[in-house]
């Protein structure tokens, strides 16, 4: 199943479709729940802004770029350091045996913790070498642009048009005003050839956001999949967005997979509602 983040529609439809019956009793399912629904947030909206953005860039459209900027200023996620997960935990995994497998990869003794609302949301990571490439050192790690690079952008962009200026410079001075809030973000610099194992706890019955935005530098994949090692999403196109939202059934944590499959390291946030 391939969700990309100007495909917020069909995304849901095909999650919903392959949805099955909740098993929230006994937790032995897929923990998606096919009666949930939610409205997309600030994560959809941040990773709309960085294919928004990408596109302007291309096409040197000024009011592109600051459309783009004007969305990541009102999404913007709260920065969060994650846990370290023990790699020997996930030895020998690639983003395809990730996806196949059936068995909880090491999933905690506890259930997914309670969170109180505003607090951050506990996450781990593990970085893994694949058999697909190197650990030499490939390029320096850039981060994905921020709201105030995109700015910047528009008015290289606009050039001598005042016009185009006075409406920057009125977009940027508004900020972040009739801010979205709500998302959190991940940092991670990963060479080629190698895959993040992210561990991320999600509310049963609360609709949730998954987004990555990378810097450009190369392709990144990704897989979801839940404790029970059932696919959630999957995608393996050639991109770093990737945008995938989900309900699920029950607490529970959820394992996000992301491997550079391209040929330079690539920079990337993590973020989730």
């Amino acid at each position: 199943m391939k969700l990309k983040a100007l495909s917020l529609t069909l995304a849901t439809t095909a999650l919903v479709a392959l949805a099955l019956p909740s098993l929230a009793e006994d937790k032995a399912g897929t923990n998606v729940s096919a009666e949930g629904t939610g409205s997309a947030g600030a994560t959809a909206t941040l990773s709309m802004a960085h294919e928004l953005y990408a596109l302007g860039v291309a096409s040197g459209d000024a009011l592109t770029v600051l459309t783009a900027a004007k969305l990541a200023a009102q999404s913007e996620g709260t920065p969060q350091e994650p846990a370290a997960l023990d790699p020997a935990e996930f030895e020998g995994t690639t983003l395809e045996t990730f996806r196949a497998r059936k068995a909880a990869p090491a999933a905690p003794a506890a259930p997914a913790p309670m969170m109180n609302e505003g607090e951050p949301r506990p996450a781990g990571k593990a970085t893994l070498l694949t058999s697909a490439g190197g650990d030499e050192d490939d390029g320096a790690a850039k981060a994905p642009v921020t709201a105030a690079e995109m700015f910047a952008k528009a008015k290289e962009l606009a050039g001598d048009d005042e016009g185009l200026l006075g409406l920057i410079a009125d977009a940027e001075a508004e900020g972040s005003r009739g801010r979205i809030g709500g998302a959190v973000t991940w940092g991670s610099a990963l060479p080629k050839g190698q895959i993040d194992v992210w561990e991320v706890p999600f509310y049963g019955n609360s609709y949730a956001e998954v987004a990555v935005v990378g810097d450009g530098d190369a392709n990144l994949d990704m897989v979801v999949t839940d404790q029970n090692g059932n696919v959630i999403c999957y995608d393996v196109s050639p991109s770093d967005q990737v945008y995938c939202d989900f309900v699920p059934a029950w607490d529970g944590y959820f394992y996000i997979t992301v491997e550079n499959a391209g040929r330079a390291r690539n920079s990337y946030y993590l973020m989730t509602n």
